[in-house]
């Protein structure tokens, strides 16, 4: 991969140092009590509900309501359909739409019935909006691990956007989907497996899907954040297909973690540049910076905060930069932790570009806390981004800690 040129990494760093400060100082004094949540006050608040949360994590539509979360949220982003076969397709049909819920587990404290036509998260999202009028679901294709099915989806873009067009809109659940996003890891480049597609097949696909859907509907897609010169921002062409989505969400998170197995330890969510970051290039404001430089608007651009954190173990050293012997246990993954775990078992020794870090034991974590997240909202309206997004909703504490600082 291609270096920037070190003139070049600490002129950005020195901007966006300096836009950081800056920022820092717009936010305001925590209050009381939070208002009710305005798109008009300080941007889009996008989250995503992952419809496997239901499952080991125990974490349902009902839980946005009683978390507080649904006042705060402007959109939901509900993932993930499939993508196969060249068109969309239903991730999991028993959580989506088939799963009953009792009285206690339902929103409107109403139990499903065995005969409705529409039961599961889809049925429990519709209740969700009808208390909460104002409150957007995007349905969300692909993801890291059905990325692979955009490759053939290019090949035929009309065939896809027809195929998804009719799924959002099935009549089975009409009304609930206010539009799509698509969630390509990555076009013409490598994820989870490699993409030769070309550097025009995302403007092709959300040029379909934009002309499919109309201008009623919103369309969306999540995107690389990688800000190196040549890396996944350079091989296609984002700036061409901006003019189809409503934004993008830029997935400034999982910069660096324990697939690198011995380190060095970093923070995967940096906002800024830092003396040691392993990779020009790998944090937020380096992404930021070259969408807008492409011309990309930036009020189409959500900066993305993750809500878990991701670690090592075998670590010495407490700050960044130390060696590791392998990924830190996790309760559902390696690696990985979320927030409402973390701030009790390890909690944020220091911080670093703009996000914090941990050391307990061994163990070395980075991740968001109320405060990072306060840095980084007034980052995002100093450069007049759009708004902000995070993944997801499970990770966060039983009373929303962290999706209150996005609010605020």
């Amino acid at each position: 991969m291609l270096r920037l040129r070190r003139k070049r990494l600490l002129a950005l760093a020195g901007l966006a140092t300096a836009a950081f400060a800056a920022a820092a100082a717009l936010v305001p004094a925590a209050s009381a009590a939070a208002p009710a949540r305005t798109e008009a006050a300080s941007g889009k608040v996008v989250g995503y509900f992952t419809d496997w949360g239901i499952y080991d994590r125990n974490y349902h539509v009902k839980n946005i309501e009683t978390s507080g979360s649904a006042n705060k949220l402007t959109h939901i982003n509900f993932a993930f359909g499939n993508v196969t076969n060249g068109g969309c397709a239903i991730g999991d049909a028993w959580a989506d739409y088939q799963k009953t819920y009792d009285a206690a587990g339902s929103v409107d404290g109403v139990a499903d019935t065995w005969d409705q036509p529409l039961a599961g998260s889809f049925n429990q999202l519709k209740k969700l909006k009808a208390k909460h009028p104002g409150l957007k679901v995007i349905w969300s294709f692909g993801g890291w691990t059905w990325s692979g099915g955009f490759g053939q989806a290019a090949k035929n873009p009309e065939a896809f956007a027809d195929s998804c067009y009719n799924l959002v809109n099935d009549k089975r659940w009409a009304g609930l989907f206010d539009g799509i996003d698509l969630d390509w890891e990555y076009p013409n480049a490598c994820g989870l497996t490699c993409d030769t597609s070309g550097p025009d097949a995302l403007k092709k696909l959300l040029a379909a899907v934009r002309a499919k859907f109309g201008s009623s509907k919103l369309v969306t897609a999540a995107i690389s954040a990688d800000g190196s010169n040549g890396g996944k921002l350079d091989l296609a062409d984002y700036a061409g297909a901006a003019q189809y989505v409503d934004w993008y969400n830029v997935m400034t998170y999982d910069f660096f973690g324990a697939w690198a197995a011995q380190g060095p330890t970093a923070p995967h969510s940096p906002l800024t540049s830092y003396n040691g970051l392993p990779t020009p290039g790998f944090y937020s404001d380096a992404a930021i910076q070259k969408l807008k430089s492409k011309g990309v608007p930036a009020s189409k651009l959500l900066l993305g905060i993750g809500f878990y954190g991701r670690g090592w173990t075998g670590v010495t050293q407490s700050a960044p930069g130390g060696t590791a012997t392998g990924p830190a246990p996790g309760k559902y993954e390696q690696g990985i932790e979320d927030y409402k775990i973390l701030k009790t078992s390890c909690p944020a020794t220091g911080t670093v570009a703009g996000t914090a870090y941990a050391k307990c034991g061994s163990n070395w974590w980075s991740y968001d806390t109320p405060s990072t997240i306060a840095g980084k909202t007034a980052y995002a309206r100093s450069q007049g981004l759009g708004g902000t997004f995070f993944w997801e909703l499970s990770g966060d504490t039983a009373n929303g800690e962290l999706i209150t600082a996005l609010a605020k």
